[in-house]
């Protein structure tokens, strides 16, 4: 190594170091209620393939929902009546990671609150009370999760999501066919690949309503409540945000919104929904 080289590399290694460091710095002094209240505006990770909670109105391409509502609504409860929501199209595998990542600042996407993810990202309280169900083809033998438990049986789920290890738990014989969305899940139901298609019931009764040859049974065998999540170490985001979401349980306004996606169908207990 030549002497010019040494003195290049001692000159800008430092220099790259301190880059680097800075850019950490920055990252971990971010302050996201602080940042979004004088914006007056919270970007949200939010699902766009699951109806009832956020899907694509394919007409003026915007994602209508429960969590999209809410979100709206925790937005200007926050920030005043002028304040924005900006919503940004997660999955499963891509709504961590976004949030880890800085690209959006809060996630509401029917988000089942785990131990394994508390340790990377922090929850609000449970704002949804959902537990895992089973979509079957009206007329089916299959009445509840045990139903499921013979060699053989296929069930279809989504990749990353809980319902997975779920059916691992509750049917271990039950082979678990993982497919990228819920779309392509319920294809795999319809085309006969497997027997019954399992994640949350808020999201299969969904699709059940969507489509009057299928039906949910089996009553919920989870309770895995829904939060909304910020980075980890946001805590000032997070209670901000829950005081919201107490605001507007108080005022009536999360009532209004489970009644508007939620009432009139058949089999669901939107009482349950409230008291998560």
């Amino acid at each position: 190594m030549s002497k010019w080289f040494k003195k290049v590399l001692i000159a800008v290694v430092p220099l790259f170091l301190l880059t680097v460091l800075a850019a950490c710095g920055q990252k971990q002094t971010d302050n996201v209620y602080q940042r979004t209240k004088s914006a007056k505006k919270i970007v949200w990770g939010v699902k766009a393939d699951t109806r009832l909670f956020g899907l694509m109105n394919v007409k003026n391409g915007d994602i209508e929902g429960f969590d999209v509502d809410l979100a709206k609504a925790i937005t200007k409860q926050m920030y005043g009546k002028d304040a924005q929501a900006e919503f940004i199209q997660t999955t499963a595998k891509t709504k961590v990671p976004l949030l880890k990542n800085g690209n959006i600042d809060a996630v509401a996407a029917a988000m089942t609150i785990t131990d394994k993810r508390k340790k990377i990202i922090d929850y609000t309280q449970p704002y949804f009370g959902a537990g895992q169900s089973l979509l079957v083809k009206k007329g089916s033998p299959i009445k509840a999760v045990r139903d499921l438990n013979k060699a053989g049986t296929k069930v279809m789920a989504v990749k990353g999501t809980t319902a997975v290890d779920n059916i691992h738990k509750f049917a271990p014989k039950a082979k678990v066919l993982e497919l990228d969305d819920y779309a392509q899940s319920f294809t795999a139901l319809k085309s006969g690949q497997g027997v019954a298609m399992t994640t949350d019931n808020g999201i299969l009764y969904g699709i059940a309503k969507e489509n009057p040859d299928y039906e949910v049974v089996g009553g919920t065998f989870t309770n895995e409540p829904y939060g909304l999540a910020v980075d980890k170490g946001q805590t000032e985001m997070r209670a901000h945000i829950d005081k919201a979401l107490d605001q507007l349980q108080a005022n009536g306004t999360y009532s209004r919104l489970v009644e508007k996606w939620f009432g009139g169908i058949p089999g669901f207990d939107v009482k349950e929904v409230e008291q998560p």
